[in-house]
């Protein structure tokens, strides 16, 4: 039970900023025609702040489901590399039913609290770091979107904008110590807003897809990383 607790103890910090967010994404699906019930079944299913977002937006305009596929795959391939790098430090205990449970709750904050863990990842530490992070999420979004059927509209309104300040709390900071990112962000947004300006008649889900697969090529053409800096830097830290 000791590397339970810990996991516990370590992921209280990640719940409290998952309930906060996922308040707004709650206000979200109510304001895309969800009902409460949904919005909290595809916190359940799907623990991935943007590819639910994407999702919901997706689902509000009737997208296809292949459409939808392609939409989550972009977003969130990059839990499958997070995955792989921690599967690096697993413990000797971690057996395949172990790994794809622990897979689940692979975010950006858990794997970022696991990955700088000094021991082995032992199956019970990724149970309970992600058992309080997925209750904190499941919570926000119940909350939120319980509020949202009960509050008025202009409130709900005002609410929801927490969920796009916290996309811009993600980007701003690297993409202030990086050129590389800040260039595929801007790359990306004016991809997009072409899109939308030339091609009206091309859904968001798909315009999304577009635009980050363009942005993330040249950006990894014209900025690609320095593998040799990035490990010195990340064995000075």
């Amino acid at each position: 039970m000791q590397p339970f607790r810990k996991g516990l103890a370590q992921g209280i910090s990640i719940a409290l900023g998952y309930l906060s967010v996922s308040f707004s994404f709650g206000i979200l699906c109510v304001q895309s025609g969800l009902s409460v019930w949904q919005a909290v079944l595809i916190s359940v299913t799907n623990l991935t702040s943007a590819g639910q977002v994407a999702g919901v937006g997706l689902i509000a305009a009737n997208g296809a489901y292949f459409e939808l596929f392609l939409a989550e795959l972009v977003i969130n391939i990059r839990y499958a590399l997070m995955s792989l790098a921690l599967s690096q430090k697993a413990d000797s205990s971690f057996r395949l039913p172990q790994r794809l449970l622990a897979s689940f709750g692979i975010t950006d904050e858990i794997f970022a609290v696991a990955s700088i863990e000094p021991e082995p990842l032992k199956p019970a530490f990724m149970y309970g770091i992600t058992l309080i992070s997925f209750l904190g999420w499941t919570a926000g979004t119940w909350l939120g979107a319980a509020a949202g059927s009960l509050l008025p509209e202009k409130l709900t309104n005002a609410l929801g904008i927490a969920l796009y300040g916290m996309f811009l709390a993600i980007i701003v900071p690297p993409a202030r110590k990086s050129k590389g990112i800040l260039a595929v962000v801007a790359i990306a947004a004016v991809i997009s807003i072409l899109l939308k300006i030339t091609m009206k008649w091309m859904s968001g889900g798909f315009a999304l897809i577009i635009a980050s697969l363009i942005a993330a090529v040249i950006g990894a053409a014209c900025f690609p990383v320095d593998q040799d800096a990035q490990q010195t830097e990340e064995v000075q830290k």
